[in-house]
């Protein structure tokens, strides 16, 4: 190879090469140390290591010196930048911030040369850049050889992320005990075996066998295994002693049906929601239909020191507000104690949102009888980030009230003052009050199933600035408690009256595309003066904004930013690589927020706040990757609607 001399040099206006010659032992041991430093060669074996190095050659380029262009033709390097910077411009995408820069440790052109093509950009050193060309045959030979060198080409941001969670698994894994990840497929557990019967079984035959196996619960399935009913240690007093049921009774005319269960593709985050949803104790796993085992609230908790059916049972269970402000902190210690396990940024924050939920619709069941409300009759709304399922740590209250229309002036003044006492509730457990005022409790946000649907209306019409903003969190609306066919109609009024005026969709794009990920002209992260960046207006709120316009446009129920731009991905003829890159882009930015405030690093007053510096290598680069993937997402919004 040639030596890696990292002495700067006078550029010639062309690639110049250091002279080649046979590195020493000691300095073959210095390169591999200092390639293990970056992905993937820090997952590579040694001889693996060694072959890269005896069959690459150190190039030097002057800054401004173009590397590699499309004029260039198919790639003949794979290249290993050892010391510098490059950036990547394609043509006229330049102009409208296209750049993008690769940095000490990256490897560059994968694509190209994987397809054997020409690059479609051009690639030009930023400064005194050195850097390890891999030829394209020696390449292809070392994929062969080393796995980690193979999957890492083929999948490089998916690697990095990998890599990523994984160290953040670690440095949390030292906080807790967590023995297994809630992430664990069903059918990979060691569920126990269920002990069954049949329909006609009597309930004197299934009691005695529940008391002899020391159970909590009896299965019942049909003959071929499939479930029909359940009948745990808790329906026994209210289902039998107390109805006086003769226990002759078969046990298909007590049982519960239907029953709640899993298949074995389910994790066991799917179980702990099963079973906080729906206040159950063991769920039944089939595969194919047929019942193979069943896992219990017990099961579940020796996986997690703090169980989510433990917190939601605590929390079901308060009897007042003071209560509730207690059982609110276990919230955040249960989502760090999930961020050890390595649980992903999705089902960290739908577990986040899911307890949330359950907080709030409590404090109404309490606020409610207090206050002699019928719930029954009214809709309670929840918006922003909480309508979508998508709460971090640091969240502040969006929701509001549809009411009947056929409702009192007295009546909505109490229930006026019931949203605002329940307000305030959520203020002292942790869920500060909306600067902006976007609260049940404002008569603005507390109408009738009619005054809601004429206010959207009114928004989509006009489209005037506070309308758009408005649109950013009344569109994500989701129904938490009451009567959700409310919410339903009006969901429906909402996406008709958006695909009628397709100005409206013109403008939330224009609007949504006033913010711009923070990427400098030559591609590297632009932090402001301080350092740093904002994670969520400048990152997360890109992809929100984007998904919800397309969401809207496609006439979507669904308002998690995943499940639409999944949705619309299809439809809008995208390839799954590129969506699919937008939904990894989007969840490591809410990774990143929510590690930094629950590690207690973000300030009050910016808790979406985060140090350049402060990020390892890793995390720097994909950091990097998911501004670049937004700011694909935006040209794409050009192209779709700025004509």
């Amino acid at each position: 190879m040639a030596v890696p001399n990292t002495t700067n040099q006078a550029s010639s206006g062309s690639v110049t090469s250091v002279a080649a010659q046979v590195p020493s032992g000691s300095l073959l041991a210095n390169l591999r140390q200092e390639l293990a430093r970056y992905t993937p060669f820090s997952q590579m074996a040694a001889p693996e290591l060694d072959f890269f190095l005896a069959h690459a050659e150190q190039l030097y380029f002057a800054p401004g010196e173009t590397l590699i262009e499309p004029a260039s033709g198919e790639v003949t390097q794979l290249f290993f930048i050892r010391q510098g910077a490059v950036s990547g411009k394609r043509g006229l995408a330049d102009l409208s911030g296209g750049a993008f820069q690769f940095e000490t440790g990256d490897l560059f052109p994968i694509s190209a040369a994987i397809a054997r093509r020409a690059v479609t950009a051009t690639y030009e050193a930023t400064a005194d850049t050195f850097v390890l060309a891999l030829p394209v045959g020696d390449m292809q030979a070392l994929a062969l050889k080393s796995v980690p060198f193979a999957d890492f080409l083929n999948r490089r941001v998916l690697k990095f992320l990998e890599l990523s969670r994984q160290a953040l698994q670690v440095a949390y894994s030292s906080r807790t005990l967590a023995e297994q990840s809630l992430e664990t497929r069903l059918g990979d557990l060691t569920p126990r075996t269920p002990v069954t019967c049949r329909p006609h079984t009597p309930l004197r035959e299934a009691l005695t066998e529940m008391h002899q196996r020391r159970i909590g619960s009896m299965l019942v399935t049909s003959e071929r295994g499939e479930p029909l009913g359940i009948l745990s240690r808790d329906d026994i007093l209210g289902r039998i002693t107390l109805q006086q049921v003769p226990l002759e009774t078969p046990i298909g005319e007590v049982m519960v049906q239907p029953v709640h269960h899993l298949t074995h593709e389910h994790t066991a985050e799917d179980a702990a929601l099963l079973m906080s949803r729906h206040t159950i104790r063991h769920v039944p796993i089939t595969r194919d239909g047929v019942v193979v085992g069943i896992v219990s609230e017990r099961d579940l908790f020796a996986m997690q020191r703090l169980s989510l059916k433990h917190v939601s049972t605590s929390i079901r269970g308060a009897a007042d507000v003071d209560t509730l402000k207690l059982v609110a902190q276990d919230i955040r210690r249960f989502a760090r104690s999930l961020l050890s396990q390595g649980v992903q940024a999705r089902q960290l924050t739908a577990l986040i949102s899911h307890l949330n939920d359950v907080l709030t619709e409590r404090l109404l069941e309490l606020k409610a009888a207090q206050h002699g409300i019928e719930l029954g009759r009214l809709c309670w709304l929840a918006l922003g980030s909480e309508g979508r399922s998508e709460q971090t740590i640091a969240t502040d209250q969006d929701n509001a009230l549809i009411l009947p229309d056929d409702i009192t002036p007295a009546q909505r003044q109490q229930v006026l003052v019931f949203a605002r006492d329940v307000n305030q509730a959520l203020d002292a457990c942790g869920y500060p009050l909306c600067k902006g005022g976007i609260m049940a409790g404002n008569p603005d946000c507390c109408l009738t199933l009619r005054e809601w649907r004429e206010r959207f209306s009114h928004w989509v019409e006009h489209g005037a600035p506070q309308d758009l903003l408005n649109a950013s969190i009344y569109f994500d609306f989701r129904p938490l408690a009451g009567d959700a066919s409310l919410a339903q109609a009006l969901r429906s009024e909402v996406n008709r009256s958006a695909q009628r005026v397709p100005r409206f969709l013109k403008q939330m794009a224009l609007n949504a595309l006033t913010r711009t990920p923070p990427l400098s002209w030559v591609g590297g992260i632009a932090a402001d003066d301080q350092g740093l960046i904002d994670l969520k207006l400048q990152g997360t709120a890109l992809f929100v904004d984007a998904a919800r316009l397309y969401g809207l446009a496609q006439g979507l129920a669904a308002t998690a930013t995943r499940e639409r731009l999944e949705a619309v991905g299809p439809v809008l003829g995208v390839e799954a690589a590129e969506y699919e890159a937008w939904v990894r882009g989007f969840e490591f930015l809410q990774m990143l927020r929510l590690q930094i405030q629950l590690e207690g690093t973000a300030t009050g007053d910016q808790p979406n706040h985060i140090r350049v510096d402060s990020l390892n290598d890793i995390d720097r680069r994909i950091l990097k990757e998911a501004f670049r993937v937004a700011r694909t997402l935006q040209q794409r919004i050009q192209l779709d609607y700025e004509r």
